[in-house]
């Protein structure tokens, strides 16, 4: 059987819940996901647990406050101007508290995604861009299907 090493190819169910066991993600119940590790596409303290692991193996992986997607950086809390935001998207949008926005990266050549927290009067908007889990721990469960 192989066995996941860096640069593996894989097909894989997987489950990734929150500290109170709110699912996030689950592809249990569709069809699995397909990636390429390394790529950027799960967490690299996921990534590193899954190495080794033979194609076939089901397990459940705990991570730490924190380990999975790092912690909470008060300076990712930031005030974007109505202006900003009326040249990177629609003009006329209504931001609520709740709202997750895309950004453009400077280079313009991806996205990044923010969280609204708070709108003022003027239209300025509050945005977390720290990941939801962030600080926080996380239960990611997988069943490798095929490891390449």
């Amino acid at each position: 059987m192989s066995q996941v090493q860096d640069g593996s190819f894989l097909t894989l169910h997987y489950r990734m819940s929150g500290p109170q066991g709110q699912v996030i993600i689950d592809t249990f119940e569709g069809q699995p996901a397909t990636l390429s590790l390394g790529s950027g596409q799960l967490s690299p303290a996921i990534e590193q647990r899954l190495l080794g692991l033979e194609e076939g193996t089901r397990t459940v992986i705990e991570l730490a406050a924190g380990e999975a997607f790092g912690e909470r950086q008060p300076e990712m809390v930031q005030w974007v101007a109505r202006k900003l935001l009326s040249e990177l998207g629609d003009p006329h949008e209504q931001y609520v508290a709740g709202d997750v926005v895309q950004f453009p990266t400077p280079d313009g050549l991806g996205s990044y995604a923010g969280s609204a927290v708070e709108v003022r009067e003027d239209g300025a908007v509050l945005f977390d861009f720290n990941h939801p889990l962030a600080g926080q721990p996380v239960t990611f469960e997988v069943q490798l299907i095929g490891v390449l």
